[in-house]
């Protein structure tokens, strides 16, 4: 028996379960993260150059927009807009190098994490519900194992691309040649600045929004019997080229424009909008263009959300 999982990436069988499991410590992703958050730490003062801030703030930038939120995000996992398959392998390839997964890891990762924050109620590892650091520990050094999760079917395009594949094997390596480059161009301080706290940055930046963006801030819908909500967190919106903007994305996940209420800024909807001057981008999907979710609530109030408010209508 197969149920809705709001994926169709996911087969979700009668006795799927949400919320049993077990958060385990992840060897190779702690030591990874571990290990550029250190190199950050320690020798990025002692190899700061304005150049390197330069490298690491253009750098950060271009990944984080075309790559994770457009390439990563809004192309691959929600297919919110269409586009030649030379831009997508180019978005993509800069979402890897983000340092957070190979293309196949992240659509996993992200539509089990879905799936269950769409159920009536879920492991607390997907709500973020634990404490600060804590939650920075399980999210950044661990994973969570579901005694009984759902298949995990990628639609036969991703699975059975050369590229995608690739890059799903080696998504780590893929900062080495980048590293010899900058080695070789600004000498140490560009490679600390340009890998290693660009990573550790970027990697742990998206941890944080996750994080404050699952738990409390702006709020102008709630998904009526979802056990987590989201949240607008509006002082990250510049810098999370509009990722922040969680509480429309958990409205409208399929919407290429996650910034739908004015002055709500979101540099990945303006890159989109640049690929449609350009003629690279069409079939672009916005919130008008989804069809109606009767589960969708729209709040009174539109600054801070109301957490008391959010779990009544959630639970009718």
């Amino acid at each position: 028996m197969q149920l809705v999982s709001g994926s169709e990436r996911l087969i979700v069988h009668a006795n799927c379960d949400p919320v049993q499991g077990r958060v385990r410590w992840a060897p190779i992703k702690s030591l990874w993260i571990g290990s550029m958050t250190t190199a950050a730490l320690v020798l990025g003062p002692v190899y700061f150059s304005w150049t390197a801030l330069l490298l690491f703030l253009v750098s950060s930038g271009i990944t984080l927009c075309a790559g994770h939120s457009v390439g990563m995000h809004r192309r691959l996992i929600h297919n919110s807009f269409e586009c030649p398959l030379w831009l997508e392998y180019l978005c993509v390839y800069l979402g890897v190098l983000v340092g957070m997964a190979g293309p196949i890891g992240m659509i996993r990762l992200h539509d089990i994490r879905d799936w269950a924050q769409r159920q009536r109620a879920c492991h607390g590892y997907f709500a973020h519900d634990a404490g600060f650091w804590r939650d920075g520990w399980h999210q950044l050094h661990c994973r969570l194992d579901l005694n009984n999760p759902p298949e995990f079917q990628p639609e036969p395009r991703l699975a059975s691309d050369r590229l995608y594949r690739w890059l799903e094997r080696t998504w780590m390596a893929q900062q080495i040649p980048w590293a010899l480059l900058f080695l070789v161009v600004g000498g140490m301080p560009w490679l600390i600045w340009g890998v290693c706290a660009r990573v550790a940055v970027c990697v742990t930046g998206h941890w944080l929004v996750g994080h404050y963006a699952h738990r409390e801030g702006g709020q102008t819908w709630v998904v009526s019997g979802a056990c987590v909500q989201g949240y607008d967190v509006k002082i990250a919106g510049l810098i999370s080229m509009g990722e922040s903007w969680h509480n429309n994305h958990h409205a409208f996940p399929g919407s290429a424009k996650l910034g739908i209420e004015p002055g709500q800024i979101d540099l990945g909807w303006a890159l989109i909008l640049g690929f449609r001057q350009l003629g690279v981008a069409w079939a672009i999907v916005t919130p008008d263009r989804l069809p109606h979710r009767p589960a969708l609530l729209r709040v009174a109030e539109r600054g801070r959300g109301c957490p008391l408010l959010a779990r009544l209508l959630a639970q009718a």
